[in-house]
C-alpha cells in the first residue's frame, strides 16, 4: 500500500523548480564552470557579487501559486558548493557570508508557510568546491550528511528533498542508507528523490526512494517490482538552461508545457517546471511569463 506522505505528494501535481545560486550572477547557466570560457581560478569569489533583493522569496511564490504550482523544489546547493542556507560552521562558502548576508533558505520556506505553498529542498551530491570529492570522499559524505542534517532539523517540517548528482560517480560508495537514515530521523514523512539523469529515466537506485525522476523526459508507468508503491515526477525547463542565463530566449511554447502536465497526470506523475532567478533573486520575465 501506498504510504500517505506519497499520495500527498501525488495529489500536488505541479511544482515550480527554482535554481539559483552564484551562477545566478554570472547569467550563463548552472553549468559555466564547466565551461572553456571559464575563469575557474576566480570563479568562486563571485561571491562578493551576490547581493540578494528583500523580497525575492515572496516574488518566487506568488508566481508558483499564479501558475498552479502546489510546491516549490529550490537549489539549497547546487553543484558549485555554494549553500543558500547557513552551514552552521561546516563552512563560510554559504548566503549568510556573502554581501546578501541572510539564510535564504530560511526566507524561502517562511514565505512558502505563510502563501501555503509545500517547501522542497534540492541538495547536490556533487561538488566543484569542495576539495574532498575528489580527495577523500567518505570523508566529503561525512560533510554531506552533515549539510542535509541541517536542512533536516532547522527549518521545520519540509515536503522532501531531491538530490541530484550521483550519476556523476555512478560506482561510488555513497552511503546513501545513512543520509537516507538522517532524513527519516528527522522528517519522517519526506519525500526521498534521487534524480537519476537523462540516461536512466523512472529507474529506481535504492528501496527508501520515494518518487522516480523523468528529467527532461516523457513519464511512464512507474516500476514498483520491489514491492514498494513510488510516485513519480517529471522536471523540465522552459528555456535550455536550468540557471539564470540572460541570452537564452529559446522558451518552450504553451502549448508544449500545457500537453506536457497532461502527459504527467495521465501516468500519475508530478509535473516539476523550472525558473532560473536573476542575480538579484527576480523571477526571469521570460519564464514567468510563459507559466502565469
Amino acid at each position: 500500500m501506498k504510504p500517505d506522505y506519497i499520495k500527498r505528494f501525488e495529489d500536488l501535481g505541479m511544482g515550480m523548480f527554482c535554481h539559483f545560486g552564484l551562477y545566478s550572477t554570472i547569467g550563463k547557466g548552472e553549468w559555466h564552470y564547466t565551461s572553456p570560457e571559464c575563469d575557474k581560478e576566480h570563479y568562486f569569489e563571485t561571491i562578493s557579487n551576490f547581493k540578494v533583493a528583500k523580497n525575492w522569496a515572496k516574488e518566487l511564490v506568488k508566481t508558483a501559486k499564479e501558475a498552479g504550482a502546489k510546491y516549490i523544489t529550490l537549489t539549497t546547493r547546487h553543484h558549485e558548493g555554494f549553500s543558500l542556507y547557513d552551514t552552521c560552521g561546516l563552512n563560510e562558502f554559504d548566503a549568510p557570508h556573502s554581501p546578501t548576508g541572510r539564510d535564504l533558505v530560511r526566507e524561502f520556506v517562511d514565505e512558502c508557510n505563510k502563501q501555503g505553498i509545500v517547501p522542497f529542498f534540492y541538495h547536490t551530491l556533487l561538488d566543484w568546491w569542495r576539495p574532498e570529492y575528489e580527495g577523500d570522499f567518505d570523508k566529503y559524505i561525512d560533510y554531506l550528511i552533515k549539510s542535509v542534517e541541517i536542512l533536516c532539523k532547522n527549518y521545520g517540517k519540509i515536503g522532501g528533498l531531491w538530490f541530484d548528482g550521483f550519476w556523476n560517480k555512478p560506482t561510488a560508495n555513497w552511503r546513501f542508507e545513512e543520509l537516507y537514515a538522517t532524513i527519516r530521523k528527522y522528517q519522517p514523512e519526506a519525500m526521498i528523490i534521487n534524480n537519476t539523469g537523462l540516461s536512466a529515466l523512472g529507474q529506481v537506485t535504492n528501496y527508501e526512494i520515494d518518487s522516480v525522476t523523468f528529467e527532461r523526459g516523457k513519464p511512464t508507468h512507474i516500476n514498483n517490482t520491489d514491492g514498494k508503491e513510488r510516485a513519480g515526477e517529471m522536471c523540465d525547463g522552459i528555456t535550455d538552461h536550468w540557471g539564470y542565463c540572460k541570452d537564452d530566449i529559446c522558451t518552450k511554447p504553451t502549448t508544449y508545457l500545457i500537453s506536457s502536465l497532461i502527459d504527467c497526470r495521465k501516468f500519475n506523475c508530478n509535473y516539476l517546471i523550472n525558473v532560473g532567478p536573476d542575480e538579484k533573486g527576480h523571477v526571469n520575465p521570460i519564464e514567468k511569463y510563459s507559466i502565469i
